[in-house]
């Protein structure tokens, strides 16, 4: 092990403690997509965090969305690890404020820990890896040392409802950066995010005709009916070999048993590994047609998420996490997996792009959703390591 990180890595054990503190703090201002005062009441507290390490914080104020962070880091004059001045573009890191835990959950689920997991809803997903961020930057700072450029993080509010608020400020600051590191959840067996499945969401919409089922069946045209057929073509959209996809994950439609459905809905969920499978998917989906006569078809929504493809500039950034994870004294694997981040907006931009650098846990999204304490620490080592050799 290096000496600069053995120095960070006992330090940041030595702050254990803290880190525990700072998350369950995290974890206990709950912060749902849909609550806008929550969740400006985690960001106020999470810039105030950072501006006690130093860094400037920017607002970014919304109307139809909890409010965004812009944080910015100087990077050091001579950091550790690396060789000049802290100079070129900065880094961008990405954290998402936002859980998909309604107000109360917390009063059902409250902080637990259980031998070396803490449970907890949003702790792994993913409030650690804004407190192992937080440490990073601030053991970096404790010994000395800095980021080798300046760093921007973007804390967005809306990321699990599609990022449609801050998506333009994310593809702004990645125009301007060298490379974007994504504090989202690492996978449950530890390995970093090289690639995502891009993202889509469709509703199909089926109209038909009521008519009274018992007396007068002929004049009608079934909604449900045609919708049918439409899930059947829907689904074999499906390419299993190419990661694609396709899901009916919610049908409603009619009103009573007697009465022929005059509309019937469809929610679609669909995955893509690659650009080409993307614009497959989607034009098939729209040039979906009515089977029974005089039905009709409407079809709404589409990608909202491009594939974050398995790059040569995401490896590369890999590779130096591998590498750096190895002077730390643990092995790092590279993964991907088929839900999407905010990470698919600047890999598709062509930047480099490496995801998963947040908290080592699992249960995302689910009642089990937890993190291993003794892994705090050591990823948040594996990040500063990161930032002051990039």
């Amino acid at each position: 092990m290096t000496e600069p990180a053995t120095q960070l890595l006992s330090h940041l054990k030595g702050q254990s403690a803290a880190m525990f503190g700072t998350l369950k703090e995290l974890v206990e201002l709950e912060s749902p997509s849909s609550d806008k005062a929550a969740l400006d009441r985690f960001s106020a507290r999470l810039a105030d965090l950072w501006r006690a390490a130093g860094a400037q914080v920017e607002v970014l104020r919304q109307d139809k969305a909890g409010d965004h962070l812009l944080v910015h880091v100087s990077g050091a004059a001579n950091p550790s690890g690396s060789s000049g001045s802290s100079a070129g573009k900065p880094l961008l890191l990405l954290g998402h404020m936002d859980t998909v835990w309604e107000v109360g959950e917390l009063a059902r689920r409250p902080v637990r820990i259980e031998g070396d997991r803490a449970y907890g809803p949003g702790i792994y997903d993913m409030k650690g890896g804004h407190v192992q961020a937080l440490y990073a930057v601030r053991a970096l700072k404790a010994l000395g040392r800095g980021p080798r450029r300046p760093l921007t993080i973007l804390c967005n509010s809306d990321e699990e409802t599609g990022s449609r608020t801050s998506r333009p400020f994310i593809e702004a600051e990645a125009r301007k950066s060298e490379a974007v590191l994504v504090l989202e959840p690492a996978n449950a067996d530890g390995s970093l995010k090289t690639w995502r499945k891009g993202t889509g969401a469709y509703r199909v919409k089926a109209v038909g005709r009521a008519a009274h089922a018992g007396a007068d069946p002929e004049k009608g045209i079934s909604a449900i009916h045609e919708l049918a057929h439409q899930v059947l073509a829907l689904q074999a959209l499906n390419r299993p070999d190419s990661g694609t996809t396709v899901n009916v994950g919610v049908i409603q439609g009619g009103t009573r048993s007697n009465v022929i459905p005059a509309e019937a809905t469809a929610s679609v969920d669909v995955r893509v590994m690659n650009p080409v499978e993307g614009e497959r998917i989607d034009k098939a989906i729209r040039a979906l047609t009515p089977v029974l006569p005089g039905a009709a078809l409407e079809i709404t929504g589409g990608l909202n998420r491009p594939p974050m493809e398995r790059s040569a500039g995401n490896l590369a950034l890999y590779e130096k996490a591998r590498t750096l994870a190895a002077e730390l004294g643990f092995e790092i694997a590279a993964g991907g997996t088929g839900g999407g981040s905010d990470g698919n907006f600047t890999a598709a931009l062509g930047l480099p792009t490496l995801d998963g650098l947040g908290a080592y846990g699992d249960g995302g999204h689910a009642v089990t959703e937890h993190v291993a304490l003794s892994a705090l620490p050591v990823r948040a080592a594996l990040l500063a390591r990161l930032l002051e050799t990039l």
